[in-house]
């Protein structure tokens, strides 16, 4: 007989493993290749105590001369809550008893509501990490029509979510349609009273300071762990614009150069969307350069330039480039994934005023880049 205890110890016992395995591979060459840790976790809390150099403390001197004074206030202290992800199944009474005691048809059941979890789980996490920890999706650039708008990326993706668009009055609606290659997103609201000057940011609605701190987070704005960038330039990545139609080799050897010149950066590896992939495919190809492949263990192929692969992520706008060094950056988490349970260890629950049961999977973490000033963009206007 089907239970609720069974489905409970099928849950734990099994799928747990099973669903972590999954949403800590393959989830995108970056998540793949930057550390998870729990070293730096705190309670509730992200701490880390960030040196902002490594030569300033090393100088020569006369064999009988005085010692080099003690440096101070050598490391900037970063804090920061960790942030709660949470994913969900839900099963009909109904559904549970219509098993009976056919235990092959609740475990295609259960089987059923697992791909559906690890599938949004994993793509809503590479989206984070492109994010600025407010569920950033796009940028406006103008107004097309009175329930259209062009924005710096579409994404196929962003049909039937509910967003919300940061003008004056936040509209709070949703992406009924999307036209990747115009950039432009249809919503179900009325723009007709809205004023749009561009730069107005399409965010998920719920999302706002929920996420984590991804790329744009660490690139875009006048601040970053507490720390303004005018002020304090490590905090300040590498920035580069260039016109879209004029992208060329050289700028991307400007990039990889600058970091490491400037700020000892050593890039391992570049980001950006399979389109912009194309293109800097298609000029390396122009210029009679052999384009290069590679393959890394979760199997996702790039191509080489200055020894640096490139991946595409679909996640990645169309306007950026990101230059990275990986190990640079580590995922803070206070545990792995887990079943939420109550008081009694249930995992499954009757969802209120509902003939169904919900599960929910969490974890607790967030992103955090050590160097900052060590990472570059290319922004394509």
């Amino acid at each position: 007989m089907i239970t609720i205890a069974n489905a409970d110890a099928a849950l734990k016992d099994y799928y747990l493993d099973a669903v972590s395995a999954q949403l800590n591979g393959e989830v995108s060459p970056f998540f793949n290749a930057i550390a998870k840790t729990s070293e730096n976790v705190f309670g509730k809390d992200v701490k880390l105590a960030i040196a902002k150099g490594t030569m300033a403390g090393v100088v020569a001197g006369a064999e009988d001369g005085e010692l080099p004074s003690p440096r101070s206030n050598r490391y900037y202290g970063v804090t920061l809550p960790l942030k709660n992800i949470y994913g969900t199944i839900e099963i009909s009474d109904k559904a549970m008893r219509a098993s009976g005691d056919t235990s092959g048809a609740f475990v295609n059941l259960l089987n059923a509501e697992m791909e559906g979890l690890v599938a949004g789980a994993k793509a809503n996490f590479a989206r984070m990490l492109y994010g600025d920890g407010n569920g950033l999706i796009c940028t406006v650039t103008s107004k097309k029509s009175d329930h259209q708008l062009a924005v710096n990326s579409a994404k196929s993706y962003f049909v039937g979510l509910k967003v919300k668009i940061g003008v004056t009055s936040p509209i709070e609606t949703e992406i009924t349609a999307v036209d990747v290659a115009g950039k432009t997103i249809t919503v179900s609201a009325s723009l007709t009273s809205a004023t749009f000057s561009g730069g107005e940011k399409v965010t998920i609605q719920g999302a706002e300071g929920n996420e984590i701190i991804g790329l744009a987070g660490i690139f875009d704005g006048t601040s970053l762990y507490g720390y303004t960038k005018s002020e304090e330039a490590y905090f300040s990545p590498y920035v580069k614009n260039v016109t879209a139609s004029q992208l060329a080799e050289s700028d991307i050897v400007d990039v990889i150069d600058s970091l490491e010149e400037s700020n000892d950066g050593k890039v391992n590896m570049i980001l950006c969307s399979h389109k912009v992939r194309k293109s800097i495919a298609a000029l390396m190809s122009a210029s009679r350069r052999i384009v290069n492949t590679a393959e890394i263990a979760a199997g996702y192929s790039s191509i080489i330039i200055n020894d640096v692969p490139v991946y595409a992520d679909k996640f990645c706008p169309d306007d950026r480039i990101y230059f990275v060094n990986t190990d640079d950056f580590s995922l803070n988490q206070l545990c792995d994934w887990a079943w939420l349970e109550d008081e009694g260890g249930r995992i499954l629950k009757q969802v209120v005023g509902k003939a169904a049961y919900s599960a929910t999977l969490v974890k607790y973490a967030e992103l955090v880049c050590k160097r900052p000033c060590a990472q570059g963009v290319i922004i394509l206007g």
